[in-house]
């Protein structure tokens, strides 16, 4: 029925007076019926597809006009996958970007340690030729020379009392192992009981005598490592960076005075000015570190005075009281430098493993 009032509509007259005006038909409130009509079977139809409910992910898009055939699907999956890949390769920019960085930074900093080696390698060579000049402390350098040969001494007197003590161990050893004997042949001779009893007595005497000494000699032979290996050689690494500055300084110093005695333009002004700066910089460095080294010297000074006096004291008496077969001074010496013994039931060669 609707088909045959649309089909009537469709194929109706509609009379255009003079004027363009449409005229009054008699068919006008059958068209309006058929409209509404039309009107609510879309509705329907509309209804039930918002019920089934459109796929999203496809959405139609028409390109052309009315009528037209044109019509482009555009997935909105493809458009969030558009959005995510901004996002990515926006974060993968920034990244670039602090990589980036990072390896500029560290470009720069070997570019300046490049720079700063050149320079100190040719003030080097300079100094060794004769043809630059260097920066000289006379007393300081006297007193830095003394340093290392002072050391050289100590390093010379710790072999030696290492090499005492190992020969004093192994004399003491064969002392307890001869006691030891004599006290086994005294049970097992009758007739030289006595004989060797009392060689026995003296061989265990010596070498109880001989254990207090070792523990003086080791005191002596640690204290006096300390000193070398551990306070001279902190004190000449400061010389060591000291030396360092102070051959930077001059290697600065040099290359500001090349640039005074070129060109006055805009560009040599410019590196003058930055040469001024990095001199500032090694001039304070250098005088920093000269008096730390001053500071160090005085006080390693004291220090080695008052170690070496007391060990030197207790040498000689401990080396005095041993060789006179005096065992309570011997005794007393150890006491008098706090120094305490393993016990008898200690492993040997305990004395050796503080070396």
């Amino acid at each position: 029925m609707t088909d045959s009032i649309m089909s009537k509509a469709a194929t109706m007259e509609i009379p255009i007076n003079s004027n363009g005006d449409t005229g009054t038909l008699p068919e006008d409130d059958s068209l309006e019926q058929a409209a509404k009509l039309q009107w609510s079977l879309d509705e329907k139809d509309l209804q039930q597809v918002m019920v089934s409910g459109p796929n999203l992910n496809e959405t139609s898009i028409v390109s052309g006009g009315y009528g037209g055939t044109a019509e482009g699907i555009i997935p909105t999956s493809s458009i969030k996958g558009s959005n995510m890949h901004h996002s990515s390769s926006s974060s993968s920019i920034t990244a670039e970007e602090t990589t980036r960085g990072v390896a500029v930074e560290k470009l720069e900093t070997v570019k300046k340690w490049g720079l700063n080696t050149y320079k100190c390698t040719k003030q080097m060579i300079s100094e060794r030729f004769g043809r630059g000049s260097r920066t000289v402390d006379l007393e300081l350098e006297a007193q830095i020379e003394v340093l290392r040969d002072t050391k050289r001494k100590y390093e010379n007197v710790l072999r030696l009392a290492r090499a005492l003590t190992n020969h004093f161990y192994n004399m003491v050893q064969t002392q307890h192992a001869l006691g030891d004997t004599f006290a086994d042949l005294s049970q097992k001779s009758p007739e030289l009981r006595d004989e060797f009893g009392y060689n026995a007595e003296t061989q265990k005497l010596l070498c109880k005598n001989g254990e207090t000494l070792l523990g003086a000699v080791n005191f002596f032979v640690s204290s006096i490592n300390t000193l070398v290996n551990k306070t001279m050689e902190d004190t000449l690494m400061t010389i060591k960076m000291y030396e360092n500055a102070r051959l930077e300084f001059d290697a600065y110093r040099s290359d500001l005075e090349e640039l005074s005695l070129g060109p006055r333009d805009a560009v040599a002004m410019a590196r003058i000015e930055a040469a001024q700066q990095q001199y500032q910089v090694q001039k304070d460095k250098y005088e920093r570190l000269r008096s730390d080294v001053i500071i160090k010297l005085k006080f390693l000074e004291e220090n080695k005075v008052k170690v070496m006096h007391k060990q030197l004291l207790l040498f000689h008496n401990a080396i005095s009281a041993y060789f006179a077969g005096n065992q309570q001074q011997l005794e007393q010496t150890l006491k008098q430098f706090n120094i305490k013994l393993r016990p008898p039931g200690a492993d040997k060669p305990s004395w050796l493993e503080e070396q």
